[in-house]
């Protein structure tokens, strides 16, 4: 897969950054050369579209090899810069495939999160458990949370948003801080402050608020003199507050017959399409292509993604998974702890990594084993026979996931999360992630 020209930006701007941070010099240094580094990257989606308007002003007929021209040169300053980067430049070199975007406002095209909107978290090189950084005082797993359709979610945003999705998600009953995390991650991915990109339809700041409702909802939560809509603590406070006033108006709605669904799901619709699509449509808004391509696979990610944010958010205020076992957490945590690490074939074991990472057996065998001392088989298809094997819709957290069904057996193992996700070890060139359960998946419980 091709690299995109903003890409090479990207990844340039962040290894920068991450030189400057590393560097001992004085903070007024580092600020000037940062800021420049932010100017540097702001321009990376304007190279996209300079070179897309390019490609489309030449005659149709070399059009596609005007494209693959493009291609092969980003390709190859790519690879001629990757051995020079650091894990996070690589990172934004090749980000994670991401879903459809949405906002309260219309949905904008998808951006690469700012490398500079959160205080970067130290990264060790991965090969083993990751050691732990602090920010203002919270200890911090220093993992990339690696998620499914949301793009990269640096734990140092989840970090510095986390009390205020702790305070917003103690308004009412139904909204949660991991709804709220799931949110903001599917909205503007964390981003925050001056940089943080504004959609085509005037959207601003992490919560992406139309000024309309910012005038209703922003109010000065931090108590710093000013209602910042690019701040963390206000725009935060206003989600809280608009979703459990939806939750609380649809769940009316639904007691007086007007409209049918889960109350969680139609309050995060109503967050991005109104709370007025979802009474005219008397449930998830419907019909108009709007609410079909951008409402609905909003939702849908939302609530894809809340347990995982529930397990990130976990170091911070202790959260955990509804029916999960204090053993059947340990074994996910465990496996949290190596979330981006390399997948290598015939890779780790119960000792944790070896030759660079994990295969999707050997991150099992070392979770399993460093939770509970049960030494699992070595691989999918001998640790199938371990346990019980129960209805996949009644695992827990901790739980084994077992699919790509061969003539010896399964030829894939997971650990199940929750919320129809697992984190595992795909495939070569992949990395330990979170993803969807499989649909020809089965459940062993080992613990």
């Amino acid at each position: 897969m091709s690299v995109d020209p903003s890409a090479v930006i990207v990844a340039v701007a962040t290894a920068a950054s991450a030189l400057v941070q590393g560097a001992d010099i004085p903070a007024e240094i580092q600020d000037q050369v940062t800021s420049a580094i932010e100017s540097f990257e702001a321009g990376a989606p304007e190279t996209d579209k300079q070179v897309e308007d390019f490609v489309a002003s030449l005659p149709e007929q070399v059009q596609d090899q005007a494209k693959q021209v493009v291609a092969d040169t980003t390709d190859s300053v790519a690879a001629a810069i990757e051995p020079h980067l650091p894990e996070e430049a690589l990172e934004a070199l090749h980000p994670p495939e991401s879903g459809p975007e949405s906002a309260i406002a219309p949905a904008a095209p998808q951006s690469r999160p700012n490398a500079f909107g959160v205080a970067p978290v130290p990264q060790a090189p991965m090969l083993g458990p990751q050691p732990t950084a602090t920010i203002g005082g919270v200890t911090l797993p220093s993992i990339p949370a690696i998620l499914p359709g949301t793009g990269l979610a640096p734990i140092g945003a989840i970090a510095v948003f986390a009390p205020w999705l702790r305070k917003a998600g103690e308004i009412c009953d139904g909204i949660t801080a991991p709804v709220l995390a799931a949110l903001y991650s599917a909205e503007n991915g964390f981003r925050f402050g001056a940089t943080a990109p504004v959609s085509p339809v005037g959207a601003k700041g992490p919560g992406q608020f139309m000024p309309g409702t910012w005038r209703e909802y922003g109010k000065d939560a931090d108590g710093d003199g000013k209602v910042d809509i690019l701040g963390i603590a206000d725009p935060v406070m206003a989600s809280g507050n608009l979703l459990c006033d939806n939750y609380k108006q649809i769940d009316d709605w639904k007691k007086r017959g007007l409209v049918q669904g889960d109350t969680l799901d139609l309050t995060i619709a109503a967050y991005n399409a109104g709370a007025g699509a979802v009474r005219r449509s008397g449930g998830m808004p419907s019909g108009s292509p709007d609410y079909e391509n951008q409402t609905k696979p909003y939702v849908a990610k939302i609530r894809a993604t809340e347990a995982a944010f529930s397990r990130l958010l976990s170091p911070f205020f202790g959260l955990g998974l509804g029916g999960a076992s204090d053993v059947g957490n340990r074994v996910v945590d465990l496996a949290f702890k190596f979330l981006g690490l390399p997948y290598v074939w015939g890779g780790g074991n119960i000792n944790g990594p070896s030759g660079g990472g994990f295969d999707c057996s050997g991150l099992t065998s070392y979770a399993v084993h460093a939770a509970t001392g049960i030494t699992l088989p070595r691989t999918s298809e001998t640790q199938w026979h371990v346990g019980t094997e129960i209805p996949l819709e009644h695992a827990r957290p901790g739980d084994l996931l077992f699919g790509n069904w061969q003539a010896g057996g399964p030829g894939h193992v997971a650990i199940y999360i929750g919320g129809g996700q697992m984190v595992h070890a795909p495939t070569t060139g992949d990395v330990v992630r979170v993803g969807t359960v499989f649909p020809d998946m089965k459940a062993r419980r080992i613990i």
